[in-house]
């Protein structure tokens, strides 16, 4: 696992910390998404979790190695994989396949490994047929996926994604979520920064931030259950759970724990055919540009 104790980090000529006393524990196999407004300090957390940045107090520890451990930080970074928002800061080769082996490649592994490992990661990604161009040739969300593959050739047992899929069209931000889920079946532990509230709904766990300290950390339908708080804090939730406490306040409760349009359509089926939508909203109006 990844433990994190009383974390906090202060940036050179910084007036006030960045993280403050935060602790977090990341168990084998799960799907964590974390969230917060911008600035509380996601990016700088996750630089933490592979010895990018060290603690100004605390301890990260990965498998029970100590990212301050100079001896084995190498270790650590081969078993904590990161992407990040920009991939042309993670791109080195001049091919496809060339820079997908450039991690394996630095672990001195046998050549038949090496094309192995770039095998199956160009394969996952979907960019097996583009092996031979020039990286810089690629479109943006392509450079993304090539990150990607880099990161899984090097076979981490944690995947950190900082805000990657921005650049992504709709079918390959599907294909990396889906290969997200093949990996955490696997026992890879995902940990997802992210602003897209849809994303976060396939989530085991949900870690909220704000001002550099963890302020929830619980199930997904328990979060999101909290439309004013995380409104509060400047988040947008998933649409389904906005829809179901705009109804309830409106006095038609469809339920606290809908995350996804199916469930919130079952739901006001359920409801209407008791007669509970009609009887509720019989003397309200529905504003316009409301439900």
């Amino acid at each position: 696992m990844i433990r994190i104790e009383d974390l906090s980090h202060r940036f050179q000529g910084a007036q006030s910390p960045v993280l403050e006393s935060l602790s977090l524990v990341l168990g084998e196999g799960e799907y964590v998404a974390l969230i917060g407004p911008n600035g509380c300090g996601k990016t700088t957390l996750v630089k933490h979790l592979n010895g990018l940045l060290m603690p100004t107090a605390g301890v990260v520890s990965v498998d029970g190695m100590s990212t301050g451990d100079k001896r084995r930080i190498t270790e650590i970074r081969c078993r904590v994989g990161m992407i990040f928002q920009d991939p042309d800061h993670q791109i080195v080769g001049m091919t496809v396949e060339e820079d997908v082996a450039f991690g394996p490649g630095n672990l001195r592994l046998a050549p038949r490994e090496i094309r192995a490992r770039v095998d199956r990661a160009l394969e996952a990604v979907g960019l097996a047929g583009l092996r031979h161009r020039h990286p810089h040739s690629l479109s943006g969300g392509e450079k993304q996926l090539l990150a990607l593959a880099g990161v899984l050739a090097m076979d981490p047992r944690y995947l950190v994604l900082d805000e990657p899929l921005s650049s992504l069209d709709h079918a390959s931000r599907t294909r990396v979520l889906d290969l997200v889920k093949v990996l955490k079946e696997k026992g890879i532990t995902v940990i997802h920064v992210t602003h897209d509230m849809d994303e976060v709904a396939r989530a085991d766990r949900i870690v909220v931030m704000d001002k550099g300290r963890i302020v929830a950390d619980d199930a997904p339908s328990r979060i999101f259950s909290r439309v004013e708080w995380l409104k509060a804090l400047g988040l947008a939730p998933p649409y389904p759970a906005d829809l179901a406490w705009r109804l309830r306040c409106r006095g038609a409760d469809i339920g606290a724990h809908v995350l996804t349009m199916e469930q919130a359509v079952n739901a006001i089926c359920a409801l209407r055919q008791t007669g509970g939508i009609e009887e509720r909203f019989e003397e309200k109006r529905i504003d316009e540009g409301g439900l």
